[in-house]
């Protein structure tokens, strides 16, 4: 399928469902006065949808990939950041459990989708 908008992308639309899930986790209780870690993987959330936006926006397959897999490391980052805010006490397993799977889902679709286009330059490169 080909798009016209990265905003049509299920893969941009689920950056942007992460970013909501991961500001509703770090926007109360705790997390008032961790101003740092809050900043952090709020960034880290932020930035894969931007970073999917810019690349498509480059019209060049593999530049796209580039930002994809900047995208996928900040979906990472992101992650590990939950992981560590558990281990600290600033979430409970419940709020950890409402995000790791949306995170974790994020990582694979990002991955999926950068393994197909790059099986798609490679094909276009042999012909």
């Amino acid at each position: 399928m080909k798009y016209f908008s990265f905003v049509e992308m299920p893969v941009w639309k689920e950056s942007v469902h992460a970013a909501r899930v991961v500001y509703g986790i770090t926007c109360c209780g705790t997390w008032k006065k961790e101003f740092s870690l809050k900043d952090q993987i709020r960034r880290a959330v932020y930035s894969v949808s931007s970073n999917i936006a810019e690349g498509f926006e480059y019209d060049n397959s593999k530049d796209f990939v580039r930002f994809l897999r900047i995208s996928k490391g900040s979906a990472g980052e992101a992650e590990s950041q939950l992981y560590l805010a558990r281990e600290l006490g600033l979430i409970g397993e419940k709020e950890f459990n409402e995000g790791i799977p949306v995170l974790e889902s994020l990582c694979k679709q990002l991955g999926g989708f950068i393994k197909y286009l790059k099986q798609n330059i490679e094909k276009k490169s042999t012909k």
